[in-house]
């Protein structure tokens, strides 16, 4: 079993920054793709970032410039720097994975989810 574990989300003043962790642990072969969904109250869920095992990026529209996704192979870390962050920016954020857990066996995980709230 793959567990993703989301860490990092709070409270924070417009156009403050907030740096969000997810750390995938278990019977892990090789992680292919990670990336960030959000979801705010009466929206569809939104693809944020994503990044690929070659390491290159993709983000929405709406975030790109203020967001910058990595991750750390080493550690089996995820992040997500926020800058700039916007009151739009409200959601919970969610982490996912495209992830083998053998040399054939793959599928995609999802961690809980953490709060960030941008308000004054």
């Amino acid at each position: 079993q793959v567990q993703l574990m989301e860490s990092g989300g709070g409270l924070v003043q417009p156009g403050g920054s907030l740096r969000l962790s997810c750390v995938a642990s278990g019977s892990i072969f090789h992680i292919v793709s990670l990336g960030w969904y959000r979801r705010a109250p009466g929206d569809q869920r939104e693809l944020v970032a994503t990044i690929n095992a070659g390491h290159a990026t993709d983000y929405a529209d709406s975030v790109k410039g203020r967001f910058t996704i990595s991750r750390d192979n080493a550690r089996n870390t995820l992040y997500l720097q926020m800058n700039s962050l916007k009151p739009e920016d409200t959601a919970v954020y969610y982490c996912t994975g495209r992830i083998y857990t053998t040399p054939r066996e793959f599928a995609d995980y999802w961690g809980q989810g953490t709060q960030v709230t941008v308000s004054s």
